[in-house]
Protein backbone atom coordinates (compact mmCIF):
# COMPACT_ATOMS: atom_id res chain seq x y z
CA UNK A 1 0.00 0.00 0.00
CA UNK A 2 2.78 2.57 0.68
CA UNK A 3 5.06 4.15 -2.41
CA UNK A 4 7.26 3.49 -4.34
CA UNK A 5 10.53 5.53 -4.99
CA UNK A 6 9.45 5.36 -8.77
CA UNK A 7 6.21 7.26 -7.53
CA UNK A 8 8.00 10.48 -6.59
CA UNK A 9 11.78 10.12 -8.20
CA UNK A 10 11.93 10.05 -11.61
CA UNK A 11 8.45 8.83 -13.00
CA UNK A 12 6.39 10.21 -15.52
CA UNK A 13 3.61 9.25 -14.57
CA UNK A 14 3.60 11.55 -11.56
CA UNK A 15 5.22 14.43 -12.96
CA UNK A 16 3.70 14.12 -16.13
CA UNK A 17 0.19 12.63 -16.89
CA UNK A 18 -1.32 13.74 -13.55
CA UNK A 19 -1.78 17.77 -12.48
CA UNK A 20 -0.93 18.71 -8.96
CA UNK A 21 -5.12 19.81 -8.62
CA UNK A 22 -5.57 15.66 -9.45
CA UNK A 23 -3.05 14.71 -7.00
CA UNK A 24 -4.33 16.33 -4.43
CA UNK A 25 -7.62 15.52 -4.66
CA UNK A 26 -6.70 11.97 -5.34
CA UNK A 27 -3.75 10.97 -3.55
CA UNK A 28 -5.22 9.19 -0.34
CA UNK A 29 -7.95 7.59 -2.08
CA UNK A 30 -5.89 4.62 -1.93
CA UNK A 31 -7.26 4.85 1.92
CA UNK A 32 -10.58 4.92 1.10
CA UNK A 33 -13.45 2.47 2.61
CA UNK A 34 -10.72 1.53 5.03
CA UNK A 35 -13.21 2.41 7.90
CA UNK A 36 -16.03 4.85 6.82
CA UNK A 37 -17.05 5.98 2.74
CA UNK A 38 -16.99 8.94 3.18
CA UNK A 39 -16.58 11.25 0.10
CA UNK A 40 -14.69 14.00 3.00
CA UNK A 41 -12.56 12.63 5.13
CA UNK A 42 -14.60 12.71 8.32
CA UNK A 43 -12.90 14.47 11.43
CA UNK A 44 -11.52 12.08 13.48
CA UNK A 45 -10.76 13.04 17.60
CA UNK A 46 -9.71 9.84 19.27
CA UNK A 47 -6.20 9.68 20.97
CA UNK A 48 -6.61 6.42 21.79
CA UNK A 49 -7.37 3.37 19.67
CA UNK A 50 -8.15 -0.40 20.75
CA UNK A 51 -5.66 -3.06 20.16
CA UNK A 52 -6.97 -5.69 17.98
CA UNK A 53 -9.27 -8.20 20.21
CA UNK A 54 -7.09 -11.40 18.99
CA UNK A 55 -4.68 -11.84 21.20
CA UNK A 56 -2.69 -13.55 18.83
CA UNK A 57 -1.76 -9.82 17.19
CA UNK A 58 -0.12 -9.50 20.36
CA UNK A 59 3.25 -8.98 20.10
CA UNK A 60 5.95 -6.76 21.99
CA UNK A 61 7.11 -3.49 20.54
CA UNK A 62 10.71 -5.07 20.74
CA UNK A 63 9.96 -8.11 19.21
CA UNK A 64 7.66 -6.55 16.30
CA UNK A 65 9.20 -6.80 12.46
CA UNK A 66 9.68 -3.17 10.74
CA UNK A 67 6.76 -4.32 8.32
CA UNK A 68 4.71 -5.16 11.82
CA UNK A 69 5.50 -1.46 13.32
CA UNK A 70 4.50 0.57 9.99
CA UNK A 71 1.22 -1.36 10.14
CA UNK A 72 0.25 -0.77 13.58
CA UNK A 73 1.75 3.04 13.66
CA UNK A 74 -0.16 3.43 9.69
CA UNK A 75 -3.08 1.04 10.04
CA UNK A 76 -3.91 -0.46 13.01
CA UNK A 77 -3.17 2.95 15.19
CA UNK A 78 -2.17 3.01 18.71
CA UNK A 79 -2.19 6.73 19.88
CA UNK A 80 -2.49 10.07 17.89
CA UNK A 81 1.07 11.45 19.41
CA UNK A 82 2.03 7.90 17.05
CA UNK A 83 -0.26 8.62 14.24
CA UNK A 84 -3.74 8.77 13.64
CA UNK A 85 -5.85 8.28 10.30
CA UNK A 86 -6.09 11.66 9.08
CA UNK A 87 -1.99 12.29 9.43
CA UNK A 88 -1.80 9.00 7.57
CA UNK A 89 -4.13 10.44 4.73
CA UNK A 90 -2.21 13.74 4.50
CA UNK A 91 1.58 11.75 4.17
CA UNK A 92 -0.31 9.40 1.59
CA UNK A 93 -2.07 12.53 -0.05
CA UNK A 94 1.59 14.48 0.13
CA UNK A 95 3.90 11.72 -0.70
CA UNK A 96 2.71 12.20 -4.77
CA UNK A 97 3.06 16.00 -4.37
CA UNK A 98 6.07 16.21 -2.83
CA UNK A 99 7.79 13.45 -4.64
CA UNK A 100 9.34 12.10 -1.67
CA UNK A 101 8.70 10.46 1.83
CA UNK A 102 6.35 13.33 3.90
CA UNK A 103 6.43 13.62 7.51
CA UNK A 104 3.83 16.24 8.90
CA UNK A 105 4.24 18.07 11.94
CA UNK A 106 2.03 20.57 14.25
CA UNK A 107 4.12 23.62 12.30
CA UNK A 108 6.46 24.59 10.09
CA UNK A 109 9.00 25.01 12.70
CA UNK A 110 8.67 21.56 14.22
CA UNK A 111 9.99 20.77 10.61
CA UNK A 112 13.04 22.52 11.20
CA UNK A 113 14.05 21.62 14.71
CA UNK A 114 13.34 18.06 13.89
CA UNK A 115 15.85 18.26 10.88
CA UNK A 116 18.27 19.68 13.76
CA UNK A 117 17.52 16.56 15.67
CA UNK A 118 18.55 14.35 12.68
CA UNK A 119 21.44 15.80 11.52
CA UNK A 120 22.61 16.89 14.72
CA UNK A 121 25.27 19.65 13.32
CA UNK A 122 28.43 21.17 14.81
CA UNK A 123 27.95 24.04 12.53
CA UNK A 124 24.68 25.87 10.93
CA UNK A 125 24.29 28.49 8.19
CA UNK A 126 21.71 30.66 6.93
CA UNK A 127 21.52 34.14 5.94
CA UNK A 128 17.85 35.72 4.79
CA UNK A 129 15.07 33.18 6.32
CA UNK A 130 12.21 33.08 8.47
CA UNK A 131 13.34 34.30 11.73
CA UNK A 132 11.61 31.46 13.73
CA UNK A 133 14.82 29.31 12.02
CA UNK A 134 17.08 31.89 13.85
CA UNK A 135 15.50 31.97 17.07
CA UNK A 136 15.70 27.40 17.27
CA UNK A 137 19.00 27.74 15.93
CA UNK A 138 20.15 29.89 18.75
CA UNK A 139 18.61 27.81 21.27
CA UNK A 140 20.86 24.73 19.89
CA UNK A 141 23.72 27.02 20.43
CA UNK A 142 22.75 27.49 23.52
CA UNK A 143 22.34 24.28 25.03
CA UNK A 144 24.33 22.28 22.91
CA UNK A 145 27.51 24.87 21.51
CA UNK A 146 26.23 24.76 17.72
CA UNK A 147 28.07 27.02 15.76
CA UNK A 148 25.80 29.53 14.03
CA UNK A 149 27.05 31.23 11.41
CA UNK A 150 24.70 34.06 9.50
CA UNK A 151 25.95 34.37 5.62
CA UNK A 152 25.81 31.42 3.61
CA UNK A 153 28.91 32.53 2.05
CA UNK A 154 30.41 31.38 5.40
CA UNK A 155 30.19 28.05 4.01
CA UNK A 156 33.10 28.47 1.62
CA UNK A 157 35.84 29.14 4.16
CA UNK A 158 34.27 27.14 7.39
CA UNK A 159 31.91 24.04 5.99
CA UNK A 160 32.41 20.61 7.32
CA UNK A 161 31.59 17.43 6.60
CA UNK A 162 27.88 16.79 8.83
CA UNK A 163 27.02 20.59 8.40
CA UNK A 164 23.62 21.80 7.91
CA UNK A 165 22.99 24.84 5.03
CA UNK A 166 19.74 26.33 5.68
CA UNK A 167 18.18 27.70 2.25
CA UNK A 168 15.20 30.02 1.63
CA UNK A 169 14.14 31.06 -1.94
CA UNK A 170 11.92 32.53 -2.11
CA UNK A 171 12.69 34.54 0.83
CA UNK A 172 10.32 35.62 3.84
CA UNK A 173 9.43 38.19 3.45
CA UNK A 174 10.91 39.79 0.24
CA UNK A 175 9.30 37.29 -2.03
CA UNK A 176 12.87 37.05 -3.73
CA UNK A 177 15.01 34.38 -5.13
CA UNK A 178 18.71 33.48 -4.49
CA UNK A 179 21.30 31.21 -6.37
CA UNK A 180 21.10 28.19 -4.41
CA UNK A 181 22.71 25.93 -7.09
CA UNK A 182 26.14 27.03 -5.88
CA UNK A 183 25.71 26.64 -2.45
CA UNK A 184 23.86 23.40 -2.64
CA UNK A 185 27.06 22.15 -4.75
CA UNK A 186 29.84 22.99 -2.66
CA UNK A 187 27.90 21.70 0.65
CA UNK A 188 27.81 18.15 -0.83
CA UNK A 189 31.63 18.44 -2.18
CA UNK A 190 32.09 18.46 1.67
CA UNK A 191 29.59 15.71 2.76
CA UNK A 192 27.09 18.53 4.64
CA UNK A 193 23.39 18.17 4.58
CA UNK A 194 21.54 20.94 2.74
CA UNK A 195 17.34 21.44 3.17
CA UNK A 196 15.40 23.76 1.46
CA UNK A 197 12.43 25.51 2.47
CA UNK A 198 10.14 26.11 0.01
CA UNK A 199 7.30 27.13 1.55
CA UNK A 200 6.95 30.83 -0.42
CA UNK A 201 6.60 28.64 -3.64
CA UNK A 202 4.76 25.54 -2.97
CA UNK A 203 4.54 22.94 -5.88
CA UNK A 204 3.99 22.92 -9.06
CA UNK A 205 6.02 26.49 -8.88
CA UNK A 206 9.30 24.59 -7.79
CA UNK A 207 11.27 21.35 -7.81
CA UNK A 208 13.56 21.53 -5.57
CA UNK A 209 14.40 17.80 -6.19
CA UNK A 210 16.22 19.12 -9.96
CA UNK A 211 19.14 20.80 -7.49
CA UNK A 212 19.91 17.85 -5.67
CA UNK A 213 18.90 18.60 -2.17
CA UNK A 214 18.70 16.75 0.38
CA UNK A 215 15.66 18.06 2.63
CA UNK A 216 12.78 20.10 1.24
CA UNK A 217 10.28 21.77 4.20
CA UNK A 218 7.23 23.73 4.06
CA UNK A 219 5.12 25.21 6.47
CA UNK A 220 1.81 23.98 5.33
CA UNK A 221 0.13 26.89 7.69
CA UNK A 222 0.26 29.26 4.71
CA UNK A 223 -0.57 28.31 0.79
CA UNK A 224 -1.77 24.62 1.37
CA UNK A 225 -3.85 25.55 4.49
CA UNK A 226 -4.71 28.53 2.61
CA UNK A 227 -7.56 29.84 5.20
CA UNK A 228 -5.69 30.95 8.30
CA UNK A 229 -7.09 28.31 10.61
CA UNK A 230 -4.77 25.45 10.99
CA UNK A 231 -0.75 24.83 11.54
CA UNK A 232 1.01 22.22 10.02
CA UNK A 233 4.61 21.43 8.78
CA UNK A 234 5.90 19.27 5.99
CA UNK A 235 9.54 17.38 6.41
CA UNK A 236 10.04 15.60 2.71
CA UNK A 237 13.48 13.31 2.09
CA UNK A 238 13.77 10.97 -0.48
CA UNK A 239 15.47 8.35 1.77
CA UNK A 240 13.68 5.90 2.85
CA UNK A 241 15.59 5.14 5.58
CA UNK A 242 15.55 8.82 7.01
CA UNK A 243 12.04 9.15 6.57
CA UNK A 244 11.73 5.81 9.25
CA UNK A 245 14.08 7.80 11.98
CA UNK A 246 12.06 11.18 11.44
CA UNK A 247 8.64 9.13 12.18
CA UNK A 248 10.07 7.73 15.12
CA UNK A 249 11.86 10.82 16.31
CA UNK A 250 8.47 12.34 15.56
CA UNK A 251 7.04 10.31 18.75
CA UNK A 252 9.19 11.34 21.72
CA UNK A 253 9.64 14.84 20.00
CA UNK A 254 5.45 15.00 20.44
CA UNK A 255 5.22 17.08 17.22
CA UNK A 256 2.57 15.24 15.57
CA UNK A 257 -0.02 16.91 13.82
CA UNK A 258 -3.65 17.22 15.35
CA UNK A 259 -6.48 15.26 14.65
CA UNK A 260 -8.59 18.73 13.75
CA UNK A 261 -5.58 20.45 12.13
CA UNK A 262 -5.10 17.47 9.88
CA UNK A 263 -8.99 17.34 9.01
CA UNK A 264 -8.61 21.16 8.10
CA UNK A 265 -5.61 20.60 5.88
CA UNK A 266 -7.00 17.75 3.84
CA UNK A 267 -10.19 19.34 3.18
CA UNK A 268 -7.77 22.66 1.91
CA UNK A 269 -5.63 20.67 -0.17
CA UNK A 270 -8.41 19.36 -2.51
CA UNK A 271 -8.59 23.64 -3.46
CA UNK A 272 -5.25 24.49 -3.19
CA UNK A 273 -3.93 24.54 -6.74
CA UNK A 274 -7.24 27.02 -7.97
CA UNK A 275 -6.08 29.13 -4.98
CA UNK A 276 -2.87 29.34 -5.48
CA UNK A 277 -2.93 30.58 -9.55
CA UNK A 278 -5.65 33.06 -8.29
CA UNK A 279 -2.99 34.39 -5.78
CA UNK A 280 -0.33 34.49 -8.35
CA UNK A 281 -2.12 35.98 -11.08
CA UNK A 282 -3.02 38.91 -8.56
CA UNK A 283 0.54 39.58 -7.16
CA UNK A 284 1.70 39.49 -10.71
CA UNK A 285 -0.70 42.52 -11.21
CA UNK A 286 0.38 44.24 -8.29
CA UNK A 287 3.78 43.88 -8.72
CA UNK A 288 3.48 45.35 -11.85
CA UNK A 289 1.03 48.58 -10.77
CA UNK A 290 3.28 48.99 -8.32
CA UNK A 291 6.71 49.17 -10.03
CA UNK A 292 5.01 50.65 -13.33
CA UNK A 293 3.66 53.42 -10.47
CA UNK A 294 6.87 54.08 -8.32
CA UNK A 295 7.95 57.25 -9.21
CA UNK A 296 4.87 58.58 -8.49
CA UNK A 297 5.49 58.29 -4.68
CA UNK A 298 9.23 58.93 -4.74
CA UNK A 299 8.55 61.30 -1.60
CA UNK A 300 7.49 58.89 0.62
CA UNK A 301 10.13 56.53 -0.16
CA UNK A 302 8.23 53.79 -1.94
CA UNK A 303 10.42 50.58 -2.72
CA UNK A 304 9.53 47.05 -3.90
CA UNK A 305 10.56 43.76 -3.51
CA UNK A 306 10.16 40.13 -5.98
CA UNK A 307 11.42 37.83 -7.69
CA UNK A 308 9.58 39.27 -11.13
CA UNK A 309 11.81 42.40 -10.82
CA UNK A 310 14.63 39.98 -10.68
CA UNK A 311 16.57 39.82 -14.42
CA UNK A 312 18.87 37.11 -12.64
CA UNK A 313 18.71 33.89 -14.91
CA UNK A 314 18.96 31.47 -11.82
CA UNK A 315 15.06 32.96 -11.09
CA UNK A 316 13.79 31.20 -14.43
CA UNK A 317 15.53 28.30 -13.58
CA UNK A 318 13.84 28.01 -9.82
CA UNK A 319 10.26 28.86 -10.69
CA UNK A 320 9.17 27.85 -13.12
CA UNK A 321 5.62 28.23 -15.48
CA UNK A 322 3.53 31.40 -14.89
CA UNK A 323 3.19 30.96 -11.35
CA UNK A 324 5.10 32.85 -8.58
CA UNK A 325 5.04 33.70 -5.09
CA UNK A 326 2.42 35.75 -3.90
CA UNK A 327 4.60 37.95 -0.98
CA UNK A 328 6.14 40.96 -1.86
CA UNK A 329 7.74 43.63 0.03
CA UNK A 330 6.82 47.48 0.27
CA UNK A 331 9.45 50.49 2.05
CA UNK A 332 8.37 53.53 2.52
CA UNK A 333 10.46 56.24 3.70
CA UNK A 334 10.22 55.77 7.91
CA UNK A 335 8.15 53.86 10.45
CA UNK A 336 5.58 56.39 10.68
CA UNK A 337 4.54 56.32 7.13
CA UNK A 338 4.39 52.62 7.00
CA UNK A 339 1.58 53.11 9.89
CA UNK A 340 -0.14 55.42 8.23
CA UNK A 341 -0.27 53.43 4.68
CA UNK A 342 -1.20 50.19 6.80
CA UNK A 343 -4.40 52.24 8.72
CA UNK A 344 -5.95 53.34 5.36
CA UNK A 345 -6.21 50.26 3.53
CA UNK A 346 -9.26 48.53 3.21
CA UNK A 347 -8.88 45.14 1.76
CA UNK A 348 -5.26 44.15 3.19
CA UNK A 349 -6.14 43.16 6.99
CA UNK A 350 -3.19 43.99 9.15
CA UNK A 351 -1.85 40.09 10.84
CA UNK A 352 1.12 38.42 10.23
CA UNK A 353 1.42 34.83 8.83
CA UNK A 354 0.38 34.59 4.63
CA UNK A 355 -0.91 32.12 2.13
CA UNK A 356 -4.65 32.68 2.87
CA UNK A 357 -7.39 33.49 0.74
CA UNK A 358 -7.80 37.24 2.23
CA UNK A 359 -4.78 39.26 1.57
CA UNK A 360 -2.56 40.05 4.90
CA UNK A 361 -0.22 43.29 5.22
CA UNK A 362 2.42 43.10 7.98
CA UNK A 363 4.42 46.27 9.76
CA UNK A 364 7.12 43.01 9.80
CA UNK A 365 8.92 44.55 12.68
CA UNK A 366 5.97 43.78 15.32
CA UNK A 367 6.91 40.18 15.31
CA UNK A 368 10.70 39.96 13.31
CA UNK A 369 13.64 42.01 15.37
CA UNK A 370 15.92 41.13 12.75
CA UNK A 371 13.92 43.21 10.13
CA UNK A 372 13.96 46.99 9.14
CA UNK A 373 11.29 49.44 10.72
CA UNK A 374 10.23 50.47 7.42
CA UNK A 375 9.65 46.76 5.73
CA UNK A 376 5.79 46.21 5.54
CA UNK A 377 5.04 42.57 4.18
CA UNK A 378 1.88 41.75 1.85
CA UNK A 379 0.55 38.38 1.37
CA UNK A 380 -1.51 38.82 -1.54
CA UNK A 381 -4.80 36.55 -1.20
CA UNK A 382 -8.23 35.67 -3.52
CA UNK A 383 -9.60 38.78 -4.33
CA UNK A 384 -10.14 41.14 -7.54
CA UNK A 385 -6.43 42.71 -8.48
CA UNK A 386 -8.55 45.82 -9.35
CA UNK A 387 -9.84 46.29 -5.64
CA UNK A 388 -6.49 45.46 -4.41
CA UNK A 389 -4.72 47.74 -6.43
CA UNK A 390 -7.08 51.00 -6.05
CA UNK A 391 -7.05 50.11 -1.84
CA UNK A 392 -3.37 50.45 -2.71
CA UNK A 393 -3.21 53.14 -4.39
CA UNK A 394 -5.70 54.99 -2.36
CA UNK A 395 -3.37 54.55 0.96
CA UNK A 396 -0.61 55.98 -1.13
CA UNK A 397 -2.28 58.85 -2.01
CA UNK A 398 -3.69 59.58 1.60
CA UNK A 399 0.46 58.95 2.82
CA UNK A 400 1.50 61.81 -0.35
CA UNK A 401 -1.52 64.46 1.53
CA UNK A 402 -0.43 64.03 4.70
CA UNK A 403 3.31 65.20 4.58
Amino acid sequence: MGLTKNDFNESKNTKEEFGVSTLLIHSDDILNGRTVNDVAPPINVSTTFRYSKNSDDWIPWRDQTQEQQNKLLNEDFVYSRLSHPNNIRLETNLNKVFKGYTTVYNSGLSTFNAIMTYVNPSQVFFEDCYHGIKSISRIWERNNSVKVYTKLDDIFDNLQEGDLVHLESPINPYGTVIDVAKYIDFAHSKKAFVVWDATFAPPPVLDPWKFDVDFVIHSLTKYFGGHSDLLAGALITRDSSINTVLKNDRIYLGTNIGNLEAYLLLRSLRTYEMRYKQQSANVADLVRWISENNDNYKRIGLKITHALLQKDTFVKDQLEGELTTPVFSLYLKDFETCKKFISNLNFFQHATSLGGVESLVELRCLTDPHIDLNLIRISVGCEDSKDLINDIKKSLENCLETI
